[in-house]
């Protein structure tokens, strides 16, 4: 069961894919945008909080709607599209690849009275993995689905949820069994 105290981190999901190994990266990103929607479902009817933590590609803004725009394009759509932030979430933008990193998402959290914390989105061997280590310096209680992450390389990816079970304590079950509990 996903405690009252929880939120749900979605990290780096607007991207456009235009570098190097995109499209590979766009290609896993696609399997996890079913399981990331369904833990938003669970947490907006739980009224648990859904944040955003997303590159700014040089806008420098925390609008959603103008970094949408920048990353849309046909490689991005199936997954930028159905992950798109609703008003009720927060949005912020990051410089670096942490979540914590230059943000204001520690007094967000701490504001909300969270003490857990679900970590999804990409990179997983990068942007989640770095995220989920400020995390649990924090001491949050760590999610991270198991089919909620993905990276350019799947050995990577599989490694990243190893440190992140083995190192950060992090629970790494699948999103069906996550919301079943």
């Amino acid at each position: 069961m996903i405690p009252k105290d929880t939120a749900l981190l979605v990290i780096d999901i607007m991207n456009p894919f235009d570098f190097t190994h995109g499209s590979t990266l766009a290609g896993h990103a696609k399997k996890i945008v079913g399981p990331i929607n369904n833990i938003r479902e669970y947490c907006s009817k739980n009224q648990l909080p859904v944040i955003y933590i997303n590159d700014h590609y040089e806008l420098w803004k925390a609008d959603y709607k103008e970094i949408y725009k920048k990353c849309h394009n046909e490689l991005s759509h199936e997954i930028i599209t159905p992950l798109q932030p609703t008003n009720q979430d927060f949005f912020l933008i990051k410089p670096k690849h942490s979540a914590f990193y230059g943000t204001a998402l520690n007094t967000l959290l701490h504001h909300l009275s969270v003490k857990n914390v679900i970590i999804t989105g990409i990179a997983g061997n990068i942007c989640v993995l770095f995220t989920a280590n400020d995390a649990y310096m924090r001491e949050f209680s760590l999610f991270v689905p198991s089919d909620g992450i993905a990276s350019v390389n799947e050995e990577d990816n599989q490694y990243a949820l190893t440190m992140m079970k083995n190192v950060l304590k992090a629970d790494i079950q699948a999103t069906k069994t996550l919301l079943k509990n």
